[in-house]
């Protein structure tokens, strides 16, 4: 029988682990993100849970490259390593240990859209047809032959977690399809064209912050990008820090205002902001800091 050691550090990494289960895989070793280091992983998840409620072996790991991680992995001999959701660069000398080969996931429509933060990045230049790829991976950044790819859509009304969710979908469709086919080594491999690769770069929490005078739709799109589970698209208000959960545009046919100026405040504690010829309305967010309240007529910085 094939051996399997499993990788992971998020959701995603639940989901995909948990499909390996009830696709009867047998898992010989899981390999999870210790929590003591997990505080700027935006979307952990304690993946060595799922493993002790399946009585499947588990190693919590700090770093992946560690010689206990190492020693494990070696000890096991797989055959396959899936890496799903792991920030950390795994060292080739782990990949290497595959057998057969080791395993990759990308949320994207590979060669497009290789690198970080796929999620936000898909809804800021709103993409609406994506697919997610399994692949093999290899030296490069997510630049390995395809093995299977399953497609999703994403609404321009989807905030960060939906579009996660539609990924978690896709990727157990695309599981479904693929395991029976790496298992029974008769996985036909697509070769990426390289010449046709785009790349995203990396997103900090900074890159969160709300320019006001950028055009309303883009505002709008970053709320939705940067929401839950990741930090959140953010303003100051005086010198309190503002991350603004949810929103959406409405027309403007009644306020004259600077792009950021507080236009009403309803019952419910929405919050109607002056941007272009919309208003922003506020409807989830959170106040770090001292506020005693919001005032019509001042603005957001």
């Amino acid at each position: 029988m094939k051996k399997t050691v499993f990788i992971g550090s998020v959701l995603s990494s639940k989901v995909a682990l948990e499909t390996l289960i009830k696709n009867d895989i047998k898992v010989d070793l899981v390999c999870s993100l210790d929590e003591e280091v997990s505080k700027n992983v935006s979307d952990y998840f304690p993946i060595h849970e799922i493993a002790k409620e399946s009585k499947l072996p588990y190693l919590k790991f700090k770093k992946i490259d560690s010689s206990e991680v190492k020693e494990k992995i070696k000890d096991i001999n797989p055959d396959f390593i899936f890496v799903i959701g792991l920030s950390q660069l795994i060292p080739q000398e782990i990949l290497d240990m595959a057998s057969d080969y080791s395993i990759g996931f990308h949320p994207t429509p590979l060669p497009k859209h290789r690198g970080r933060a796929a999620i936000p990045w898909q809804i800021i230049l709103g993409v609406e047809d994506s697919k997610v790829s399994f692949f093999k991976l290899d030296e490069g950044m997510d630049s390995g032959d395809i093995i299977a790819q399953y497609p999703y859509k994403i609404e321009k009304t989807d905030y960060a977690f939906d579009v996660y969710n539609k990924v978690c979908g896709a990727m157990i469709g695309a599981l479904d399809e693929c395991l029976l086919k790496i298992y029974s080594n008769s996985v036909e491999f697509v070769k990426q064209k390289h010449d046709d690769a785009t790349y995203l770069l990396i997103r900090r929490p900074e890159d969160g912050l709300i320019d006001w005078n950028m055009p309303s739709d883009k505002i709008e799109a970053l709320i939705r990008a940067a929401s839950k589970p990741y930090p959140g698209a953010f303003s100051y208000y005086k010198e309190t820090k503002i991350i603004i959960w949810k929103g959406y545009l409405e027309s403007n046919t009644k306020y004259t205002g600077i792009n950021g100026q507080i236009a009403w405040i309803d019952d419910n504690e929405n919050i109607g902001v002056v941007v272009e010829n919309n208003i922003l309305v506020i409807t989830e967010f959170d106040v770090c800091g001292l506020l005693s309240k919001f005032v019509i007529g001042t603005k957001f910085k």
